[in-house]
């Protein structure tokens, strides 16, 4: 597969987090041509391209756009608002904060565009709190845009006004969903809303607001600068462009991988030189920790929203973690379950009391002190969690713990024959040093 990058095309040059970096490559140019546009014809143009939400949901863009409230503001109408959500948690998803820290500009100026198309004259980019790094990168980048007058009062002589405000959150996963990073920004606990209302019409202060991923909105200028049939002639039928995969796990190249959707893992693979030395891929997550896991049956399945979805899992944030055949499959479910007990907001019950136990059950099971019943309790338990919890925190935590078994019941049962684990934990690095918080201890 040949594929010129474009996201990610500079990102080895020293200056490519630069304005002077970003403009010496057509930086800015899509703003001066989308500002000579109308609002609506953005939308449609979005929507023609087939861009869909890279945040995990793949949910079209320009439909999400084109949900907004249209007409100008005033005469009683609220304001609009645009908020980006680069709130990366997701265990194994890195894309978002080294796409940032390479490339701000490009995301600078996907938010001035899109602002402008649903009318909003307010923007904000909701960052995770630790990665300070990122937020003073992305801070410089906007003065830099205020200072070269892409962003501020009559934005290229236009007439259009736009605020952007770079917001640190404190380090909650749980505001990855959109409705509890519309609370935090709002100076609130951080907790999912009930929907209806959808943020479209009750959003950031009960006003029509997009939250949208990173790369979403960095895609944007591409998008307008060279076109709709462009961008809709990579990728496949119905997952359309370019997107960034992140590798990681037991491979000899881990990393960022740029290419258009439907390209496969065996291929990914390939470019990252394959699994170490001297292993074999026994599983792997498609799009995250919260999506069910896959096998090496799976190496030739599109990674693209509908194959993954029709293999019976899910694209997410296309962080493909690769397991080799030392890891212990108990353990890893265990690991990525006590990461969702210990960030559950604790709102609603089936999450909040359902992680806990299904935390127990994993303990017991991997010290090989629980039984065959405790197998099917734990199925019980996702059962009951699955569909039934407030956001999709709880959905997310159940999927490795069942394809976990539905793929490997037998490796389960073994911890009970064994007495224990039967995987010797120095042969696998992946959850080295690992807490029970599931961050690095």
């Amino acid at each position: 597969m040949v594929f010129t990058p474009v996201l990610s095309a500079h990102w080895d040059e020293p200056d490519s987090f630069t304005i002077d970096g970003y403009t010496r490559h057509c930086g800015y140019e899509a703003l001066t041509k989308a500002l000579a546009m109308q609002p609506d014809d953005l939308i449609s143009l979005v929507k023609d391209s087939g861009l869909r939400g890279r945040g995990g949901a793949g949910f079209p863009t320009g439909m999400k756009w084109g949900f907004i409230p249209q007409g100008p503001e005033g005469q009683g109408a609220k304001s609009h608002y645009l908020v980006v959500n680069a709130d990366e948690s997701e265990p194994g998803t890195c894309k978002d904060v080294p796409f940032m820290m390479a490339n701000p500009h490009a995301l600078v100026e996907g938010v001035a565009i899109a602002s402008y198309a649903i009318r909003a004259n307010h923007a904000f980019i909701y960052v995770r709190g630790e990665v300070v790094h990122v937020i003073r990168r992305l801070q410089e980048a906007v003065q830099q845009a205020y200072a070269a007058g892409h962003l501020g009062k009559n934005i290229h002589g236009s007439g259009y006004d736009l605020e952007v405000l770079v917001h640190a959150g404190a380090g909650a996963y749980i505001c990855g969903e959109e409705t509890a990073l519309l609370d935090s920004l709002e100076g609130y606990r951080g907790q999912p809303r009930l929907r209806p209302p959808f943020p479209a019409t009750h959003g950031l202060y009960a006003s029509p607001t997009v939250v949208n991923n990173v790369e979403s909105i960095a895609s944007v200028p591409s998008i307008v600068l060279g076109g709709a049939e462009w961008f809709a002639s990579m990728g496949t039928e119905k997952s359309k462009g370019y997107t960034l995969y992140s590798l990681s796990g037991h491979v000899t190249k881990p990393g960022q991988y740029e290419a258009p959707l439907g390209i496969t893992l065996r291929q990914l693979l390939e470019l990252s030189g394959g699994m170490r030395e001297g292993r074999t891929l026994k599983f792997w997550t498609p799009g995250g920790s919260s999506t069910p896991l896959l096998t090496a049956d799976h190496l030739d399945v599109p990674l693209d929203y509908e194959a993954v979805s029709a293999v019976g899992s899910m694209l997410g944030t296309k962080a493909l973690q690769c397991f080799d055949d030392t890891t212990c499959v108990v353990r890893a479910v265990l690991r990525w379950t006590e990461f969702y007990a210990h960030e559950s907001c604790g709102k609603c019950t089936p999450c909040r009391e359902g992680t806990y136990w299904m935390v127990q059950i994993l303990e017991r099971l991997e010290a090989g002190d629980a039984t065959e019943a405790d197998i099917d309790t734990l199925l019980d338990t996702c059962d009951n969690i699955f569909g039934r919890s407030f956001c999709a925190l709880g959905d997310g935590a159940t999927s490795p713990i069942v394809s976990g078994v539905q793929l490997f019941r037998d490796e389960f049962t073994q911890h009970l024959t064994s007495g224990g684990c039967p995987f010797d934990p120095a042969a696998s690095t992946v959850f080295a040093g690992v807490s029970s918080a599931g961050v690095t201890a």
